[in-house]
């Protein structure tokens, strides 16, 4: 007896994934692809902060390359380079040095777009950021709006430093699949 209700469990499982599978194959969603270039305006200072750092190991500096550092931010993002260029919307979240050589940053943003074209849609991003290197990509893991079921990559390059000002530039590459 108990070998046919394994033939049985066995059979009604192959007829479940195969009914499965096919339902899956007849509603498939037609993704888009929508590439983005934006660049983020970083202000660690002066009237215009946007990226400040909250948390860290007591007795320690809060800085960006020291492990368990947790800064938020909420920084401008822009169509050009030029801290004069149109906005498109906010890079909100939190980036958290999480390597204890200092070398890595757990990056959870969430861009939210208030331009034409896009208000009121967003993309989430998650990822280590390998925050030393020339590029560093991270995951787009989900949106809404015009970018509901969104996944995809994203990078971040550093297009321009002004250390006297504690002021950066970070060029963001997107390339995202969605509804």
């Amino acid at each position: 007896m108990a070998l046919q209700f394994n033939y049985h469990s066995l059979l009604l499982v192959v007829v479940l994934a195969t009914t499965t599978f096919l339902d899956m194959a007849t509603c498939s969603i037609e993704l888009k692809e929508t590439k983005l270039s934006l660049y983020f305006q970083d202000f660690s200072a002066g009237p215009n902060t946007s990226a400040v750092p909250i948390a860290g190991i007591a007795g320690k500096l809060w800085r960006v390359d020291q492990f368990g550092t947790v800064i938020v931010t909420d920084d401008r993002l822009t169509v050009a380079p030029s801290p004069k260029s149109a906005t498109v919307g906010r890079g909100q979240g939190l980036v958290v040095t999480s390597s204890l050589d200092g070398h890595n940053a757990h990056v959870l943003l969430s861009i939210v777009f208030t331009n034409r074209r896009y208000n009121g849609s967003t993309l989430e991003i998650q990822g280590t950021s390998r925050q030393f290197e020339a590029v560093r990509e991270v995951s787009v893991v989900s949106g809404t709006g015009k970018f509901r079921f969104a996944r995809g990559y994203a990078t971040f390059e550093t297009y321009s430093v002004d250390p006297t000002n504690l002021y950066a530039v970070i060029r963001f590459n997107i390339t995202v699949q969605h509804k």
